[in-house]
């Protein structure tokens, strides 16, 4: 009985939102493109527009968490004479990548992980989207600002719970809906049931606002779709 006593009291180790990275996405990188677009209800294109809207030039690129390339491509579109660099810790979502970006002769994918990022050279912007949420913020940021030129810009991206009541009413709902849809698509299970609690629960934006700013970086932020998503820019001084 008192052996039972102490286990029932241990204090079980607290998943941190890294940890649920390969939990969410080692088994979904074939279906992601077409999974994203149909759960976003076709906004994730709409988001991403927004931020390569953001890069007005530059001759180097870093997509950080670039999955599949969705990003990485659109920013090699806009800057086909640049240098592009994708980086994802997932080797099935980089094989992805690669397969889908093999007519794009000015992108280089790479396997790191971003929090531990050693690239030994600098980019004219840094971009990610869905990262910020489960990293630490004063890592992240810190390596951003190592790999980033003067007068460079970093451009986060990533899912808000809306403040609004309307907007946490129909946010949501989407989620309901996507936790049933992933009875049907096991892959997908675990991170429609989880990533709903992460995005409550997470404070990145503020975070990284004040992150940003505390390394003297020039910030600004724009909200979309009913404050469900977000768009943080900082630019670092010349």
């Amino acid at each position: 009985m008192v052996l039972r006593l102490e286990e029932a009291h241990k204090v079980l180790p607290v998943e941190s939102p890294k940890d649920l990275v390969p939990k969410f996405f080692d088994e979904t990188a074939e279906s992601y493109d077409k999974v994203v677009s149909r759960s976003t209800f076709g906004k994730d294109k709409y988001w991403k527009k927004e931020i390569i809207r953001r890069i007005t030039d530059g001759d180097s690129f870093l997509d950080l968490a670039c999955g599949t390339g969705i990003l990485t491509r659109e920013i090699a579109r806009k800057f086909p004479n640049s240098k592009i660099v994708g980086i994802d810790i997932t080797e099935g979502y980089l094989d992805v990548a690669k397969k889908n970006s093999k007519s794009y002769h000015n992108i280089i994918f790479l396997q790191q992980d971003a929090e531990k990022l050693n690239l030994k050279e600098k980019f004219d912007c840094i971009t990610s989207s869905y990262l910020a949420k489960y990293c630490d913020p004063e890592i992240l940021v810190k390596v951003c600002i190592d790999h980033l030129n003067p007068g460079g810009k970093i451009i986060f991206h990533d899912f808000t719970y809306p403040k609004n009541h309307p907007g946490r009413i129909a946010w949501d709902m989407i989620f309901i809906m996507l936790k049933l849809v992933g009875y049907f698509i096991p892959s997908w299970k675990k991170a429609f049931s989880d990533l709903p609690k992460l995005i409550r629960s997470s404070k990145w934006l503020h975070n990284y606002e004040k992150i940003m700013k505390n390394h003297s970086l020039k910030v600004e932020q724009q909200s979309f779709s009913w404050n469900s998503s977000v768009i943080l820019v900082g630019v670092k001084a010349e």
